[in-house]
């Protein structure tokens, strides 16, 4: 049978497993919907930079250029790094730019055949069904736009959960946008203007942002630059997250506590045995000595008591739900100056003049003339809608329950000749991302087989308990941030490569492990 391997989206997934798909022998098609690579990567405010540094965002074969002397790199510094890389590795070839998939539709075994077969796919490997996928395109020419219809063995998801489809809250009645006389936005619409253009639309306005990850900060750092304490933003926080100033805490890096093998003995694991389920309980006082002395940092270095953004629960569950937020430099010095407020609230709603916040207390206002929704995007739902069968569409993205069912955060255990990369997260997902398309191209080249369809979704369930129990309300995010060694252990375990990447015992238990520690994978066989 043919091999016919099909990647949806050209961000930094879409081209990680293209290049590792190339490397294999394979000729990818991959379809990106806009015109550039890049993904949400093209719409971002000039304020953005990265989250995480350099040293460890970067392609394990790929440094970053000396020219780049920034810890936390601009966006327009991200793509065109991205570029390079496209470049270096000649993948430009194989994307189709301009042609967003509208829809996918599997042909091959029945409904009814598929769910009681005890093999995906029947077979447990990527190629081993009949079936095929045809995938729905809409090319856009220079005035106007076709349909097109492509054919493939193997499909990847790389998507993104967090573009594309705005998620728009729910107002009171009589409270909602249609009532406001100024203009209402999501940050997505924003952060897609031409930087002239943003500028302008907040230029001498009362800005109110809603949401406090990311994106909210990013817009408020604009708006403080733009209007100084003339027009302070206000940004209306729902629950406050730890944010962090630098990656250092009282002078020791964050990675020593909590991206080392050490640090991961501290957590309960997904699967553990008998030793290490003890050996985690008997160290809990541990973990939350190094969650209270995070906290003790930020409490001292930042303002939070002030400006009531303590967040409600602990510095590890945001680790582990990966909603920790990396400060811009002097965002709270703009804080102190003026040009930023914040305001706690947890019910809003529209009024003439801007928002209405509720509580506790009595019903306050905020004037405003552009309301900007940093309220996140419905990354379940776009991703059940790039489906045709209503089957799939109900079982991609599991219950309202439940995190998005994926086996090793990638196979879902129901969908044959399928996988989606970046829908479970980490705290640097670019060399995660790049872990799982070195597993998955093992798994399209049939060195490896996946179990039964039962040990995977057992597996999967672990893996979720794990997130509910670690990571609160937010668990949907699929974080594997405070067990990514244990997560990429089990990917090269699969791939029959030894996980232990240090030289020596000390080094391997307490040194922080990084894109480096990845480079040459050799195989134990």
């Amino acid at each position: 049978m043919e091999k016919r391997v099909a990647i949806i989206g050209a961000g930094i997934s879409g081209l990680l497993a293209c290049k590792y798909a190339v490397a294999a022998g394979f000729r990818p098609t991959v379809f990106e919907a806009q015109s550039k690579i890049g993904g949400l990567w093209n719409h971002t405010l000039e304020s953005t930079r990265l989250q995480t540094p350099k040293q460890v965002f970067e392609f394990s074969d790929f440094p970053w250029p000396s020219s780049v002397k920034e810890d936390f790199p601009l966006d327009t510094q991200l793509l065109d790094y991205l570029q390079s890389y496209a470049e270096n590795f000649g993948l430009l070839p194989y994307i189709k730019f301009n042609s967003q998939v509208i829809g996918i539709d599997y042909e091959g075994e029945s409904d009814l055949e598929m769910q009681s077969s005890e093999l995906w796919a029947g077979t447990g490997k990527a190629f081993g069904s009949k079936g095929k996928w045809k995938i729905e395109v809409q090319v856009q020419h220079d005035e106007h736009s076709s349909i097109q219809e492509y054919t493939a063995e193997f499909v990847i998801l790389c998507i993104g959960r967090f573009s594309g489809l705005p998620s728009i809250p729910e107002f009171p009645q009589d409270h909602g946008p249609e009532v406001f006389y100024g203009k209402m936005l999501h940050s997505m619409d924003f952060s897609a203007m031409d930087n002239a253009e943003a500028v302008e639309l907040i230029k001498g306005k009362k800005v109110a942002i809603v949401g406090a990850q990311k994106s909210a900060l990013d817009v408020a750092a604009l708006c403080a630059n733009v209007n100084g304490s003339d027009n302070p933003c206000t940004i209306i926080v729902r629950t406050p997250h730890w944010m962090l100033p630098s990656y250092y805490v009282w002078g020791v890096p964050l990675a020593l506590l909590y991206l080392s093998r050490f640090s991961e003995l501290l957590i309960h694991k997904p699967g553990e045995g008998l030793l290490f389920g003890a050996l985690a309980s008997l160290l809990s006082p541990l973990r939350w000595g190094i969650a209270k002395f995070c906290e003790s940092y930020l409490r001292w270095k930042l303002p939070l008591k002030k400006y009531d953004m303590m967040p409600p629960h602990s510095f590890l569950q945001d680790v582990s739900a990966c909603t920790i937020v990396v400060l811009q430099d002097n965002f709270y010095s703009k804080v102190e100056e003026g040009c930023i407020r914040f305001k706690r609230s947890k019910s809003i709603g529209f009024c003439k003049e801007g928002l209405t916040l509720g509580g506790e207390g009595a019903t306050q206002t905020v004037k405003a003339d552009i309301v900007i929704l940093a309220t996140g995007y419905k990354g379940d739902e776009k991703l059940r809608n790039i489906f045709t069968s209503p089957t799939f569409q109900k079982c991609i993205t599991g219950s309202s329950n439940s995190a998005i069912p994926l086996y090793r955060q990638m196979i879902h255990p129901r969908i044959p000749q399928l996988a989606a990369i970046g829908y479970s997260e980490s705290l640097n997902n670019l060399y995660t991302t790049e872990m799982r398309c070195r597993w998955l191209v093992h798994f399209l080249d049939e060195t490896i087989q996946l179990p039964s369809i039962k040990e995977m979704e057992k597996d999967v369930l672990m893996w979720e308990n794990y997130m509910k129990s670690y990571a609160g309300n937010y668990y949907r995010r699929s974080c594997v941030g405070a067990l990514h060694i244990c997560y990429n252990d089990q990917l090269l375990k699969d791939i029959g490569c030894n996980p232990k990447r240090k030289k020596g015992f000390i080094a391997e238990l307490f040194q922080p492990y990084g894109p480096a520690d990845y480079l040459e994978l050799t195989s134990n066989s």
